[in-house]
């Protein structure tokens, strides 16, 4: 049996119409004559929606219990028993209740398709695994439901229902998307206009990379290996020179000049790995393409032309981006066409740019030869001398034995490959112009004049020289290689010795002292330099090894930055740029393991405090669950006291007063705990803040203290929980007026912010001092009462306030006191 196929209404967000789309074309296949049913549709009240059931079988639904309660699925054996063409089944991603047959209702709808059913499903955006952590970033909503990216990649149509984020929130504002009670808070949360065009934006790019996906494999199947300019795509060729930032920037200016054009930049490294080529330079370059929202990638290619040309054809690239070779016309005319001349010949229809530089065909360099080369000063001198005795030697057995002109030159380039082994190229390259003359001279008819007679001799000397230079290039290039691979597998193990002694003992000490031996310092210092203006000297030693180790990277032979403020000194020996740069990678290792020191130290801190805050918070909890019965009965002895007389009675009333205060200071304490622990029960909601401030002047009642309630006439509602708003306010209006004298009596004022509510309650007490502010956590510890931004009240409300996502700032009011400032999200609204 065939397997069916999936189709998918893809959507950004709930709302858009991925439903009614799926049902419209049911009925566009059940029009054609399709055996259509609807195996699960969920239409969510949506008059529109369901009217588009109309006319299609509808497979009744599977009804199951849990935990008590009644639920209905899909009746994935009933729609199998049916054996439709086309099954109907919304929400892919769906979980299924459990103790059904699959978890996930894909996996129903995987065993449709093995039964050979076509299915038309729905899916939003946000349920893809690959996409959830990015969209809990954008809404701030960590979706349970995912859907695995490879069901929806084998979908062999995927359909984007597109909506402008205007249109869906006046789809919702009229009532086709939530119920009434549901609009308000849905728009000042999830389906805010930021949250609709992020996702909307994702579901753009998912689909186009599906799209991508779906040429790529068409071009695949079909054999078409040139490319097709549906996107452009700018490559730009790095071969580790110093170039290739003046390429990158190049190649990014090209495309952000083409609306939706990619940048991709590739390094091709030789099959051996032994290219000369700079690391670093090649790791700031990737970085760079990086930071310019590029795809840095690096391959192996024998011929790197080729491997340019082949990489751009797969990724469909349209433009390359190259710099101009650095070798002027001699050495091009001797080595032929470059990277750039051959690329640009088997580019075909990708456009090529040859960017110029600074190092662009500069003059040929012959001597002093580059840093890097196989042969030191002492190896070159060694065989210069061993040409001069060689070549003497082999002229005066020569004469002796009367060689011929072919015998000396074969002598002479056995001597050349001795003298190319020992000292390297250029040696070998005089001591080949020597010897030519020598055997021009001695062995060329007529003998011992500067003159040859036959072509023959004059032929068999050019080859001669043409043989012992390529004879001698061969051997320095070897020579180079094996330096270089020598030094790779040095570097590699004295960074791999480094990892092994910071795992074995994380100690600085040990560190040091193995970066000491690796390098052959005499002593290797950590420096950290202390703020400006502290006592003593600017840099003081963390941890060294080795004798007189440097106490200043001034007194250093060698220093290297390991963070802004540390600097690893070494003293001994100055190293080469070689030896340099595996010291950076040292130096970096040091800052990781710096990093992680002090990490682990914030975090077992971190343990502690939590440790105490917890063993507080159950110490104030348990305290105020013991003083319930005791505060009962001394209520109730007030209470008989009243029927007193009059002294008693006014004792009593005293009483009552103190003994409320401690009630409320009690209850602060429970909800500043229960803060702290995450144990309040809270049901975020559209909340009304005059209900609040009435709640707020009831629970205060009549006194003798007044407070002034100052909010504009229309306020939007703010996203809180009715109850804790209403004690957070409560308590700090209750603070405010003990605070506040008779003449400047208390203020409670609301301001409208951009998304938020403001909630100030303001006092005119005491001077508040000056102090930065600190969290909710800290302020409860520092509760003393002697600060009244720290106080017990202010601290409580705080705590409440942060639980409903909302914050709270103290700041002097001017002329005396404190103002408390209370921030929660708000609903749409006027704005003043």
């Amino acid at each position: 049996m065939a397997r069916g196929r999936l189709r998918i209404y893809l959507g950004a967000a709930p709302g858009v119409g991925k439903t009614y789309a799926m049902l419209a074309e049911g009925q566009r296949r059940r029009s054609r004559g399709t055996d259509v049913v609807i195996g699960f549709v969920e239409p969510h009240a949506r008059r529109l929606t369901a009217a588009m059931t109309d006319g299609l079988e509808v497979v009744p639904r599977r009804a199951c219990e849990y935990r008590g309660a009644q639920f209905t699925e899909m009746d994935l054996d009933a729609v199998l028993a049916r054996q439709p063409q086309v099954a109907l089944v919304d929400e892919l991603a769906h979980t299924n209740v459990p103790g059904s047959r699959n978890a996930k209702r894909w996996q129903d709808v995987e065993e449709l398709l093995d039964a050979g059913i076509n299915v038309v499903t729905t899916l939003n955006i946000q349920h893809l695994e690959s996409l959830n952590d990015v969209v809990q970033q954008i809404t701030g909503v960590t979706q349970a439901e995912t859907l695995p990216d490879a069901v929806a990649r084998a979908a062999e149509q995927v359909e984007l229902v597109d909506m402008t984020p205007e249109a869906l929130r006046r789809r919702m504002v009229h009532g086709n998307v939530y119920p009434p009670d549901r609009i308000e808070a849905a728009l000042t949360h999830y389906f805010r206009p930021g949250n609709l065009t992020a996702l909307r934006e994702l579901a753009l790019l998912w689909l186009a990379d599906r799209v991508e996906e779906g040429l790529q494999r068409y071009r695949a199947e079909h054999g078409i290996g040139t490319g097709w300019e549906t996107r452009e795509r700018i490559l730009v060729a790095l071969s580790g020179g110093p170039e290739g930032e003046t390429l990158v920037r190049r190649a990014a200016r090209v495309a952000e000049r083409i609306h939706g054009a990619d940048l991709l930049a590739v390094h091709v490294m030789p099959c051996d790995g032994l290219a000369d080529r700079s690391h670093l330079a090649l790791a700031a370059q990737r970085a760079l393409v990086e930071s310019l929202g590029g795809r840095y990638y690096q391959i192996v290619g024998g011929d790197v032309a080729k491997a340019i040309i082949e990489f751009a054809q797969a990724e469909n690239t349209t433009q390359i981006v190259l710099g101009a070779s650095r070798r002027g016309w001699p050495m091009s005319a001797l080595a032929g066409e470059g990277v750039g001349a051959r690329v640009t010949r088997l580019s075909g229809p990708i456009d090529v740019h040859m960017v110029t530089h600074e190092q662009a065909a500069g003059p040929p360099r012959l001597w002093p030869p580059r840093a890097g080369r196989g042969f030191g000063l002492r190896r070159h001198l060694a065989g210069a001398a061993l040409a001069v005795l060689l070549l003497a030697g082999f002229t005066m057995a020569g004469l002796q034995w009367r060689f011929t002109l072919s015998s000396a030159l074969l002598c002479d380039l056995l001597a050349l490959l001795a003298v190319a082994l020992t000292g390297g190229m250029y040696v070998a390259l005089a001591a080949t112009l020597a010897a030519a003359l020598s055997a021009g001279y001695y062995f060329a008819p007529p003998r011992s004049r500067p003159a040859v007679a036959h072509p023959a001799d004059v032929a068999a000397l050019v080859v001669f020289v043409v043989v012992a230079i390529l004879v001698s290039w061969a051997i320095e290039t070897a020579a180079r290689q094996t330096r270089r691979a020598a030094r790779a597998s040095a570097e590699a193990g004295a960074l791999s010795a480094l990892a092994s002694a910071a795992l074995g003992d994380p100690a600085l000490p040990a560190q040091l002292e193995q970066i000491r031996q690796l390098f052959g310092l005499d002593a290797v210092s950590l420096l950290e330099r202390r703020p400006a203006g502290g006592p003593g000297q600017r840099w003081h030693v963390l941890a060294s090894s080795g004798d007189q180790p440097p106490e200043d990277p001034a007194e250093a032979d060698t220093s290297v930055p390991v963070q802004p403020t540390l600097t690893l000194a070494g003293r001994g020996r100055l190293l080469s740029d070689a030896d340099q740069r595996v010291l950076v990678a040292c130096a970096a290792q040091i800052a990781a393991g710096e990093d992680r020191r002090q990490l682990a130290a914030y975090a077992a801190d971190a343990d502690q405090r939590s440790v105490a805050d917890s063993t507080r918070t159950l110490m104030l909890l348990s305290t105020q669950r013991e003083l319930r019965a005791p505060l009962a009965q001394l209520r109730d002895t007030l209470a008989r006291l009243e029927t007193g007389d009059g002294q008693r009675r006014r004792l009593a009333a005293a009483g009552q007063s103190s003994l409320a205060r401690i009630t409320t200071i009690l209850t602060d304490l429970q909800h500043l705990g229960r803060a702290s622990t995450g144990a309040l029960d809270i049901h975020l909601r559209p909340v009304e803040l005059d209900d609040v401030l009435s709640a707020m002047l009831d629970d205060l009642g009549p006194g003798d203290r007044d407070i002034v309630v100052d909010t504009p006439d229309e306020l939007p509602d703010v996203i809180a929980d009715a109850n804790l708003l209403t004690r957070a306010v409560t308590t700090l209006a209750a603070n405010a007026v003990d605070r506040s004298p008779r003449s400047a009596p208390a203020t409670v004022t609301a301001t409208v912010l951009p998304d938020r509510l403001s909630i100030n309650v303001i006092d005119h007490g005491p001077r508040v001092p000056d102090r930065p502010e600190r969290g909710p956590a800290d302020a409860a510890r520092a509760a003393t009462g002697l600060d009244p931004a720290r106080s017990l009240p202010v601290c409580a409300a705080r705590a409440l306030t942060e639980a409903m996502g909302g914050a709270a700032q103290c700041h002097a009011t001017p002329g005396g006191g404190l103002t408390v400032s209370l921030t929660l999200p708000r609903t749409a609204g006027p704005e003043r």
